[in-house]
């Protein structure tokens, strides 16, 4: 296991204060048990975990591969459109980075709050009271 069980309550905490900028939902998925590769695997879970239901189609997923270290970032439509792939892969670069040198939990929690304030800047609040439409719960 990458994260210890405090690790994975400050990575919710992260969830909470990149969403409460924006009207943008970011999920976090730990696997044990990647045989494939992470991007198909975690295409696969954005609909699983119906990230694309989401009212602005604005969802992001980090699946991480505890058993493999590899990570992968999913954005969906709407969000892609305004940060395009050149955002994801300078994200990927940053949290690799921080996963070399054991860095894990501070790779994650700062790629999220990356995250969360480009939603806030192409999905502000602007002081909405916006349900949370996906919970922030860690999946597995």
């Amino acid at each position: 296991m990458l994260f210890s069980p405090r690790d994975e309550e400050d990575i919710i905490e992260a969830i909470r204060q990149a969403e409460a900028m924006s009207t943008g939902e970011i999920r976090v998925h730990l696997d044990q048990n990647l045989t494939g590769d992470a991007l198909a695997t975690a295409q696969s879970l954005f609909t699983k975990l119906g990230m694309e239901k989401t009212k602005d189609r604005n969802g992001v997923l980090f699946y991480v591969s505890e058993n493999k270290k590899k990570i992968a970032v999913i954005g969906d439509v709407n969000i892609h459109k305004y940060v395009h792939q050149s955002f994801w892969d300078g994200l990927l670069k940053e949290i690799t980075f921080s996963f070399k040198k054991d860095n894990y939990k501070e790779g994650l929690i700062n790629a999220i709050l990356k995250t969360g304030t480009k939603l806030k800047k192409f999905f502000p609040r602007d002081g909405k009271n916006i349900e949370n439409e996906l919970p922030n719960e860690i999946s597995r």
